[in-house]
């Protein structure tokens, strides 16, 4: 009860920028001028808002978010694919950044919440992709047909919270069954949701498994005075995710796909 007091004593006493979360933030920031300094989009232009939290802003701003899929990033950026669609796509890291690595794919970005589209709108103009990034409500399964049908090899991206389970079904989006597709699993909203969507793929798609992998205070490349008398837990923290449990991804590629 003591310690608990004393916290919320302190965190209004001292401010933000001078506690170890925002110190860490504005280091990052400050280090970093803004822009994405390694990863699958480097040179991105990043902004912070109030659709993304410090645990999440400071990985994507390093580039260290989401690594285990960099090798699948990359293998989609070198197939050319002339339609990019992001469900889920949130304040747009992957939106605008895969826009950025594919200036002749078009790009759309199905994101539900007010905030984060308007989070992910200034993304667009921030980084200058406006003429091919096109921002849509939230998907229902007729929505992402609709935008896939016409395209022959069209790349779906997809973190929809669970809805993986609704949208990624060929029997309602046939057009899925000639996507790449990489998605995020979210079994700890519905357990046996990765056996589900495996089973609906495998007869058209080769199924890679991807892992999340541990993060540590080695993946913090700044260092500073301050930083070095911070407790680790701190520096775990800022590269951590803060995921609720070990997530996963699916890659999938059509076995009768044309590269």
């Amino acid at each position: 009860m003591i310690s608990s007091t004393f916290g919320k004593l302190a965190r209004k006493i001292i401010p933000a920028r001078f506690r170890p979360t925002g110190y860490l933030e504005n280091l990052v920031r400050a280090r970093t001028n803004g822009r994405i300094p390694c990863g699958p989009f480097i040179g991105m232009r990043y902004s912070r808002d109030a659709a993304c939290n410090a645990h999440i802003y400071i990985p994507k701003l390093l580039g260290v978010y989401e690594r285990e899929l960099n090798p699948y990033i990359e293998q989609a950026c070198a197939l050319n694919f002339p339609l990019i669609v992001d469900v889920g796509a949130a304040e747009g890291y992957y939106a605008v950044g895969m826009a950025l690595r594919n200036p002749t794919a078009r790009v759309i970005a199905f994101e539900m919440d007010a905030t984060a589209r308007a989070a992910l709108a200034e993304k667009v103009r921030l980084n200058d992709v406006g003429n091919r990034v096109e921002i849509r409500g939230k998907c229902e399964p007729d929505d992402l047909e609709r935008v896939l049908a016409d395209t022959p090899r069209p790349y779906v991206i997809c973190d929809a919270e669970g809805d993986e389970a609704v949208l990624l079904d060929p029997a309602t989006v046939p057009s899925l069954q000639r996507a790449w597709i990489l998605v995020e699993l979210h079994e700890f909203i519905e357990r046996g949701i990765s056996e589900k969507i495996r089973e609906r793929f495998v007869v058209t798609h080769k199924i890679s498994h991807i892992w999340q992998q541990e993060r540590t205070i080695t993946d913090f490349p700044f260092k500073d005075f301050y930083t070095r008398w911070l407790p680790e837990s701190y520096l775990r923290w800022a590269v951590s995710e803060s995921r609720p449990e070990r997530m996963s991804w699916f890659w999938m590629e059509p076995i009768h796909g044309t590269a």
